[in-house]
Order: C-alpha cells, then sequence, then structure tokens
C-alpha cells in the first residue's frame, strides 16, 4: 500500500498541495501533521512508521517535509529501507522501488555521513586549539557556594536523624 506524508510548519500554512500530489501519485492513505522541523516529537509520523509494513510505500512531497536534518532522514530511510519499505520523494529525484532511486538514497546517505564526520573534526580541533591556550572545557568542577550550603544543611539533617 502506499502511504502518505503530508507536513507543514504551522496551522497559518496550507496543506493541500501536498495532499494533491500525493493522492494524484495514488497513496491509499495520507497522514497529515502540523510540526515545526526541528521537532523531534511528532506523533503522526511516529503512528505512520509503525503502522507501515514490509512491501509498503512512503510517499513524500520532498525531504524537508519528512526529516528534521540530513542525518536524521537517513535513519528514517534505512530504518525503512530494513523493514522492505519503499521510499518515493516525488520533488527529490529518489525512489527506492528503482535502481537509480536507491543509488541517489546511498549518494545522500554518504553525504550525510560525510557532514557528521567534518562535524566531528571541527569539534575537536577546536577543542584541541582551546587546550592548547589553556582553556578548559566542559562543566565548572565542584559545586557552587548555595549548593554546598544547601549540601551541608541536608548532611547535618540527615545525621540528626530527622532526613532520610
Amino acid at each position: 500500500m502506499k502511504y502518505g506524508y503530508a507536513r507543514i510548519s504551522t496551522k497559518d500554512q496550507s496543506l493541500d498541495m501536498q495532499i494533491d500530489a500525493l493522492k494524484k501519485i495514488g497513496c491509499g492513505q495520507i497522514y497529515e501533521e502540523v510540526a515545526k522541523g526541528a521537532r523531534t516529537d511528532r506523533p503522526v509520523l511516529i503512528q505512520l512508521l509503525e503502522v507501515m509494513q514490509a512491501g509498503d510505500t512512503l510517499v513524500i512531497w520532498k525531504f524537508d517535509r519528512l526529516g528534521r536534518s540530513l542525518q536524521h532522514l537517513v535513519k528514517i530511510f534505512n530504518d525503512l529501507i530494513s523493514r522492505d519499505i519503499n521510499i518515493i520523494s516525488i520533488k527529490d529525484p529518489v525512489d527506492t522501488t528503482t535502481p537509480q532511486g536507491r543509488l541517489m538514497f546511498n549518494i545522500f546517505s554518504s553525504l550525510a555521513e560525510f557532514e557528521k564526520e567534518i562535524i566531528q573534526e571541527r569539534t575537536n580541533a577546536g577543542l584541541q586549539s582551546a587546550r592548547a591556550r589553556g582553556k578548559l572545557g566542559g562543566r565548572r568542577r565542584g559545586l557552587s557556594q548555595r549548593a554546598m550550603e544547601k549540601a551541608c544543611a541536608a548532611e547535618s539533617l540527615y545525621k540528626e536523624g530527622k532526613l532520610s
């Protein structure tokens, strides 16, 4: 079965264009959601992903309607592909039911992995540079003065048997 997923970021926007395209391509059921792109909690998308079974196809209008980032998108795609579920993006050159579409998906996966490694490299270089200049990263060690006072009060109440 072909399932469609349409998402808009705000209620001021309209799902009509996406829904029309999903119907035109033959989606039997369309899931609609209003959620900001950066949100991790998308109950409608989660429900759709749970409903889909091997042999089904997920159809989306465009990649940015499905994933928060390229890495998130690749994670969703890998999950679906491992479950033998196909993906078609109407406006992007991906249709995993074809060899060319699977190739394009693998290119996008490689780019996402490359992006992740570059970010890690830059982060590590920045940390090394800061350490070389004597800066320490992370949270300050120990308790603040106020937290220390609370800890002492709690300890004395515990020792007096007034606090378990």
